[in-house]
Order: structure tokens, then C-alpha cells, then sequence
């Protein structure tokens, strides 16, 4: 899978994110950009949409989620304190 890298500090997951959706969800995987699609329901404002998704993936995931690259972008890459097979289990894909 595209979107995951096994790192020494955990898994990279690359997501592509849509703001000011109706609810968080996992909305499939991006295929061209090699990335996961999310949908969040805050807005890019403040920092809001990249608060709101670390939030939705620590919970989904139960594990400690940090905004590594993409900042002020759609497309992030997060680290993620688990194995790669941990996330893809986790993620259910």
C-alpha cells in the first residue's frame, strides 16, 4: 500500500484530507496521489481540520498520532506510533 512506510519511529501514513465535510470518515484511497482519503468536519482555519484529524486517528487507532509534513496542505503525512500491519488492521483495508 502506497499510502504506508514502516519507519524505526513507527508507520508514515500519507493522507489526503477534505475539510468541512458532513462527518469524519475514511473515504477510500486516492489512487493517483498514492494517498488515504479522510474527511473531517472542521474547517482549514487555525489549524482547526489538522487538530480534528489527528483527534479522529488517535481514537480510531488507539495510538499516538504526530503531524510529521503538510502543515498548511490537503495532503499530510502522519506518523503513527504502530506497525505497518497494525494500521492496515486497524484501518480495516
Amino acid at each position: 500500500m502506497k499510502f504506508l512506510k514502516e519507519t524505526k519511529d513507527g508507520t508514515l501514513l500519507r493522507v489526503y484530507v477534505q475539510p468541512k465535510a458532513k462527518r469524519n470518515e475514511i473515504d477510500g484511497v486516492d489512487e493517483w496521489r498514492g494517498r488515504l482519503k479522510i474527511k473531517v468536519k472542521a474547517p482549514p482555519v487555525g489549524g482547526k481540520a489538522n487538530k480534528e484529524l489527528i483527534k479522529f486517528l488517535s481514537k480510531l487507532l488507539g495510538a499516538e498520532v504526530v503531524l510529521v509534513r503538510g502543515e498548511t496542505s490537503r495532503e499530510k503525512d502522519l506518523l503513527v506510533k504502530l506497525s505497518a500491519e497494525e494500521v492496515k488492521r486497524l484501518l480495516k483495508l
